[in-house]
This record gives C-alpha cells, structure tokens and sequence, in this order.
C-alpha cells in the first residue's frame, strides 16, 4: 500500500520561504504525476502544482514565480520550494501521487499546515 508522508510546514512571515517534503512508501511501481494541493481556511481543495515523471510541471497561476516543484525519482522524493509567501498561502497543504495504467493508485498524505504571518 502506497502512503505519502509530507514534512516541512510551519509558521513563517510574510516574505518568508520554506520547503515541502513529500516521500511515497510502499510501492514497487513507478509513480507518474506526484503533485501539491492546498485548502485554505473556508476554501475548496485547489492544486498548487504538479510535476510527472518527465519533470514536466504545472502550476496555479497564484504561485508562479514564487513556487518551485521538483522530485527526486530515486528516492520517491517531491519537493516544494516556497518563496515570498504570503498571508493568503496559508493552507494545509497535501501531497498527492498518482500512477495510471496497471496497478494503478491515486493517494494522498495526510497535509502538513503551512501559516504566513502578516
């Protein structure tokens, strides 16, 4: 069974950086799309950004310039750089890896709670 355990969320001001960590577990299979969703006080889920095997990424028009996604395949690995926050990116913020075709999954961790001080 795949899981996903995310790491580096805190408390930062505004104009403060930090990194997500993301580590899947569990799975022989290689992962296609591994990506990072944030829900906000009072707000629906929204992507943030995602980043596929090819490291092709994609990201919400609300984080470019700011928001850097990368992975490290070998270790199932995806990051989050975050720079330049701001009060409205605090969120939980949750990983996701999806692998389709054969054995495929789609799965989620448990959210680390990223807040930005003002």
């Amino acid at each position: 069974q795949v899981q996903l355990v995310e790491s580096g969320g805190g408390l930062v001001q505004a104009g403060g950086s930090l990194r997500l960590s993301c580590v899947a577990s569990g799975s022989r299979f290689s992962i296609n799309v591994m990506g990072w969703y944030r829900q906000g006080p009072g707000k629906q889920r929204e992507l943030v950004a995602t980043i596929n095997s090819n490291d092709n990424t994609n990201y919400a028009d609300s984080v470019k310039g700011r928001f850097t996604i990368s992975r490290d395949n070998a270790k199932n690995t995806v990051y989050l750089q975050m720079n330049s926050l701001k009060p409205e990116d605090t969120a939980v913020y949750a990983c996701n890896a999806v692998r389709s075709g054969w054995r495929a999954f789609d799965v989620w961790g448990q959210g680390t709670q990223v807040t930005v001080s003002s």
